[in-house]
């Protein structure tokens, strides 16, 4: 199954057929995603934002109306609710101290009245996945009480109840994603033995847009989620395996309080400690679905729901692809719900380490893609040749390429071609020339060298290494490498300039004519 299938190409799925949907909470993980699949079925959408002004950079942000309106604010709800079928409200704070559950029922009763005014058609709502019968932590509490006001609500409304999302972005996700690449062993609490159904952001996608063909009747709440029940320390050693991570070691211990383990997962990871804390509380609880009714509605795809593996393996595709064209943080969209979005934090996404250069070159463009094209084999790297040539020898050693493959031709490439220790990956005449490292290393690694041009007319190089680490061993070896940075890379990138130039003044010169030393 491929990750960017259009949601209209999915059975069960509604056709939006002009209606209007209002989207909260655009610029979080699951409204940012939720936009293009409305968008997709032929929904009309109204983002309603705080700060429109943070939207304008998105790929959709053209094709929906943007209304400026804070949740707590009865009038500018209520404004935004003008004329909408169905309303999506994504709105949950993770943080804020004591008083979040309070500002969660304020906004909920808000939204509730608002649309009842309004006249919604439907409201649909994400919140958590809880057992009943147990003392809720204040976050999950939080989330149980949101559904029962909207519920409580004149308006139709379904509640979604998912645990653990699983795709590049989600909190959850990300916690998991950087204890688990991060540490190869690890003391932790005994709640990593409890069993959680986590569910693909795909599927969850999936509900939320169907939710909106909902027959009046319907006012309740869904149980989502994948097909399956593992526990958490399953799902960090299951992605350790799909990561290509050696096994991890967890030694479950007892006497770690939520209060310290969301201090651990600070230090650990880049998962903030406010946000950390109320995802480390819910997992006092075993959170598991009790029923599959939302498939009477929303009937599972042929294929069926997305497992655990596949999910994880969707989370990570961007950066097995290469498709590294900008930080991860601020990925441009190509469709797949499960890609990092602008919306998405800093610590979202996984690591990934650059080195970004950029210089102006005195030579046309076709003349500096020439001297990139010709990079590698008897041209050598124009940087500090002895370093290569160690580095070649190590990686010999090791069991990797090194330096003496070369290069099937010394002027042009075609994507596949082996240089040295690379592959082409990607190339585009006269702009780029991607190169994937295929020497031995922790991790996976990138050479992107750009042709560009500024708005004044000149050329410019510019010159990329990326690094995706595979565990503490990435890690550590990227802060190794880093130091040596300037040499090589700065070295490559002033050498190359020179190289372009010099052949753009041999270029220029008559025929004939010799210079003079």
């Amino acid at each position: 199954m491929s990750d960017t299938t259009p949601t209209a190409q999915l059975p069960g799925t509604p056709s939006g057929g002009g209606r209007l949907a209002l989207v909260t909470g655009v610029s979080g993980y699951i409204g940012g995603r939720l936009v293009p699949e409305l968008l997709a079925v032929g929904f009309r959408v109204r983002a309603m934002a705080r700060r429109p002004e943070v939207l304008r950079d998105r790929p959709w942000a053209g094709q929906v109306e943007v209304v400026r309106a804070d949740a707590t604010d009865p009038q500018a709800v209520a404004r935004a609710l003008e004329g909408v079928d169905v309303a999506y409200y994504l709105i949950h704070a993770m943080s804020g101290g004591g008083s979040f559950s309070a500002v969660d029922r304020r906004t909920a009763r808000t939204f509730a009245r608002a649309a009842t005014a309004q006249r919604v058609g439907r409201i649909v709502y994400l919140g958590g996945l809880f057992p009943d019968g147990e003392e809720l932590s204040t976050h999950m509490e939080s989330r149980r009480e949101v559904g029962e006001i909207l519920l409580d609500s004149p308006v139709p409304t379904t509640v979604l109840r998912a645990a653990v999302i699983l795709g590049s972005g989600s909190a959850s996700f990300e916690m998991m994603r950087h204890l688990t690449e991060r540490l190869p062993a690890m003391v932790c609490p005994a709640w990593v033995s409890n069993r959680i159904q986590p569910i693909a952001v795909r599927d969850v996608l999936r509900y939320l847009v169907g939710s909106a063909d909902m027959p009046p009747e319907v006012d309740r709440a869904f149980d989502i989620g994948g097909p399956d029940v593992l526990t958490y320390l399953e799902m960090m050693r299951g992605y350790a395996e799909v990561a290509g991570l050696p096994k991890r070691r967890v030694l479950p211990v007892k006497v770690m309080s939520p209060s310290l383990s969301s201090h651990w997962v600070g230090v650990v990871t880049p998962v903030p400690k406010e946000i950390a804390r109320p995802l480390v509380e819910s997992m006092v609880h075993e959170v598991v679905c009790e029923e599959h009714d939302i498939a009477r509605f929303v009937p599972d795809p042929p294929e069926g729901l997305i497992g655990f593996r596949e999910a994880v393996e969707l989370a990570l595709q961007r950066v097995r692809e290469a498709n590294v064209a900008t930080r991860w943080s601020s990925a441009s969209v190509p469709g797949a719900p499960s890609d990092p979005l602008p919306s998405d934090p800093d610590w979202a996404g996984g690591n990934l380490y650059v080195d970004d250069r950029t210089t102006v070159v005195d030579a046309p463009p076709h003349v500096l893609w020439r001297v990139l094209e010709g990079i590698g084999g008897d041209s050598g790297w124009y940087s500090w040749p002895m370093a290569w040539a160690v580095r070649g020898v190590m990686d010999r050693f090791s069991g990797g390429p090194g330096l003496v493959r070369g290069r099937r031709d010394p002027h042009h490439l075609v994507v596949g071609d082996a240089v040295d220790w690379w592959r082409v990956e990607e190339r585009e005449e006269d702009r780029l020339l991607r190169l994937r490292a295929e020497m031995r290393l922790p991790g996976l690694a990138w050479l992107d060298l750009q042709v560009q041009t500024d708005p004044v007319g000149r050329t410019l190089f510019r010159q990329r290494a990326l690094f995706h680490p595979r565990g503490l061993a990435g890690q550590a070896y990227w802060a190794a490498i880093s130091p040596f940075h300037d040499v090589v890379f700065g070295g490559m990138q002033r050498n190359v300039r020179r190289a372009a130039e010099e052949r753009a003044r041999a270029q220029a010169r008559p025929a004939g004519e010799t210079l003079v030393a």
